[in-house]
């Protein structure tokens, strides 16, 4: 389900929860590094862009509970992802962040949304999928994915991002 401002509260209910990313509201790579800003500032620059119906993600519902979500949208909605790679290029959409609640780590919820996010980011017009997953031993951006599941899908590696961070790539 895309996070739009008729669902906004559907995505706060899941940041709402024991353990969800409400320290990030996933701003980070929204906003410039250089800028520090309070959660409760991310959160309205989140809702903020909702309200504007800027694509920010989906969510993923089970049993009628929001259980997971993926940011997925234009690559030029991602400020600090903007100064890294060639804007001139257009139809890129990015996945940079997965949530799945930790009790439910383990079952397909993250396979799941990165199906669903590459299926929406096509639907709404994406031409390439661009995302920064990292291997299964990586101790750090785990929340970007891992790197065989993107593999799995057809993505390709076009690059590095830092020491971490594949950039894989899926056009259609």
């Amino acid at each position: 389900m895309e996070v739009t401002p008729e669902t906004r509260s559907r995505f706060e209910d899941l940041f709402a929860q024991p353990g969800a990313p409400k320290y990030c509201w996933c701003m980070a790579w929204r906003h410039s590094s250089r800028e520090h800003v309070q959660n409760d500032e991310k959160k309205r620059m989140m809702m903020a862009l909702i309200e504007k119906s800027t694509p920010v993600g989906i969510v993923a519902e089970l049993d009628g509970r929001i259980v997971g979500w993926c940011s997925v949208a234009p690559r030029e909605t991602y400020r600090r992802l903007s100064k890294q790679q060639d804007d001139s290029e257009t139809g890129v959409w990015s996945i940079v962040c997965f949530y799945v609640p930790r009790a439910l780590r383990g079952g397909g919820f993250a396979s799941a949304l990165l199906d669903a996010a590459i299926d929406h980011a096509f639907a709404k017009g994406a031409s390439t999928i661009e995302a920064y997953p990292v291997d299964e031993a990586a101790p750090s951006y785990r929340f970007m994915g891992f790197r065989d599941m993107f593999t799995a899908r057809g993505f390709h590696e076009i690059g590095t991002a830092g020491t971490r961070r594949h950039v894989m790539r899926l056009s259609r």
